[in-house]
């Protein structure tokens, strides 16, 4: 059963920064990179400076002409003002609509005429490449620009000095926040989060939170347009965790920033974790500091926990793990530590959060779900997103009385652990699971950076291979390790730039397999 809470109750993320500041208005915040919307801030500042950004940030917004209910279209250069901008709109009672750097023009064209004309926050940059030729006029009620010199629609850094405002606070069932879905099958949907379920995927992270008593330096390298790093910051800042803020994720930089700040707390992508074992052999001991490891996007390779564990020369290092989507947050979890890393399953995720969610398995043929047999996952959750803007049949479709479809297959053990075996999509004949043919192939062979099992032209299961720092694969020890997968046929190797990511820097499958039957078909 879970808690309704009063009407009012939530989480507004324009006031999080605020209400953080006058607990801990000294905790310092740092930044690898220069803020593009406040050029002359410091990448060194407290959390009462960052309060204060944000408030200045709303006063311009709100001289801009954006009101209350407004929807507000995020779309520039990756860049740490999008959280402050996004919780500045917020701030104001506006509606911020985030969308991914890495969208095309006509991804980006299709979301803005859904969302039905809205401001749009945007920069030279974007201006002159992905939205160029884009009819603006048509699809923004209005043009609000990041940057100095940027002379398209209204211009933030013209309207520094604005005259301050109250926040405005929505009811809690209004929606506050959208973000989209990693778009693998088309154009992506928009999540809309009220301040009621924003609260409700919180509660288990400060829960979580509540169990660690020394107050670490949390560094984190998420994307700015994922709700994860909305919830990340709002359990890190009110209990004055000094916050170091990643825009490059490779591992060299990681390195640098990690050896002068010595993190206690690390939160990243699993591919960026999988980039960053090479931390692990830094004679710096850039990761020597970290107590906590967190990963909530996807299952992390077994392999990768044991080498960012092993670089960790705090007493008990914990990696925490949690699987949960846009939709819904965080839904079920576990941690490991260095003396059982060893026995991880890549495809186990953890157990329910009580009292906040459910999970139950549904059989797609009739009969009990098994490892075998594997079902489709549906889940309860306090922090379920309410629709898809504009395309609420869609939404209902995925709502099964009051279960909500994942859209992953897997089964549960008898203790109740839950096992994904794979998205639904992804599914290949002649494959239990994708997943963990590649946990095992990546185990086996260190020299690989990433494996990415795809359906080939015929449906044959077709490993893509990257390798650290592009070597030619070793096709002797390849057959050796995929001895026990005779159903795989000789794989493709690529540079993981090639590699089509989503904002969470997720492989898209689909579109991998998309493009090699193209080259296929270009070749024959």
């Amino acid at each position: 059963m879970f808690r309704t809470p009063a009407p009012r109750h939530g989480l507004y993320l324009g006031n999080v920064p605020q209400q953080a500041a006058a607990g801990h208005p000294e905790t310092p915040i740092t930044l690898d990179h220069d803020l593009h919307a406040l050029p002359k801030v410091p990448r060194h500042f407290t959390l009462a400076e960052l309060a204060d950004h944000v408030d200045d940030l709303a006063a311009r917004l709100w001289a801009a002409g954006i009101r209350p209910s407004e929807h507000v279209a995020l779309y520039k250069a990756q860049n740490f003002d999008i959280y402050l901008l996004a919780c500045a709109a917020a701030r104001i009672g506006a509606v911020p609509a985030l969308l991914s750097p890495a969208l095309d023009g006509a991804t980006v064209g299709a979301l803005l005429r859904r969302l039905g004309r809205p401001h749009l926050i945007t920069d030279d940059d974007k201006l002159g490449a992905d939205l160029d030729g884009l009819p603006l006029d048509e699809l923004a009620g209005q043009v609000v620009t990041v940057g100095e010199g940027v002379r398209r629609g209204v211009s933030l850094a013209d309207l520094a000095g604005a005259p301050r405002r109250a926040p405005v606070r929505l009811h809690a069932d209004h929606p506050a926040l959208m973000t989209h879905t990693s778009g693998t099958t088309g154009v992506p949907k928009l999540v809309v989060h009220t301040a009621r379920s924003l609260q409700g995927r919180l509660r288990p992270q400060t829960g979580l939170a509540s169990l660690i008593r020394t107050r670490e330096t949390y560094a984190v390298h998420l994307s700015y347009v994922h709700s994860r790093m909305y919830m990340a910051l709002a359990v890190a800042l009110p209990k004055g965790m000094p916050v170091v803020v990643l825009n490059d994720g490779s591992a060299g930089h990681a390195a640098d920033v990690f050896a002068r700040t010595r993190p206690g707390f690390l939160e990243t992508h699993p591919n960026s974790f999988m980039e960053w074992e090479e931390l692990a052999g830094d004679p710096r001991g850039p990761l020597s500091n970290v107590k906590y490891f967190s990963g909530t996007f996807d299952a992390l390779h077994p392999p990768t926990m044991r080498k960012l564990l092993g670089a960790s020369r705090r007493d008990s290092p914990l990696f925490f793990q949690f699987y949960g989507q846009s939709e819904c947050g965080p839904l079920v979890g576990r941690w490991y530590t260095r003396k059982n890393v060893h026995k991880a399953d890549g495809r186990c995720l953890g157990f329910t959060i009580p009292g906040m969610t459910r999970v139950r398995i549904v059989g797609r043929d009739g009969t009990r779900p098994s490892r075998k047999n594997p079902g489709l996952i549906e889940v309860q959750s306090e922090g379920r997103a309410v629709t898809y803007h504009a395309e609420e049949e869609r939404y209902a479709k995925e709502c099964h009385g009051s279960w909500w479809r994942t859209g992953d297959v897997g089964y549960r053990t008898p203790l109740g652990c839950v096992h994904l075996l794979d998205r639904e999509v992804d599914v290949i004949p002649g494959i239990d699971s994708t997943l963990e043919v590649e946990d095992t192939v990546l185990g086996r062979l260190e020299e690989l950076s990433e494996l990415v099992l795809v359906p080939g032209p015929d449906k044959e299961p077709l490993p893509v291979v990257c390798t650290r720092h592009g070597e030619p694969l070793d096709r002797e020890r390849w057959r050796t390790a995929v001895a026990d997968f005779p159903q795989l046929v000789d794989p493709v190797q690529m540079p993981l730039s090639e590699l089509p990511r989503t904002a969470t820097m997720k492989v898209q499958r689909i579109e991998l397999a998309r493009r090699l039957r193209e080259q296929r078909e270009r070749a024959a």
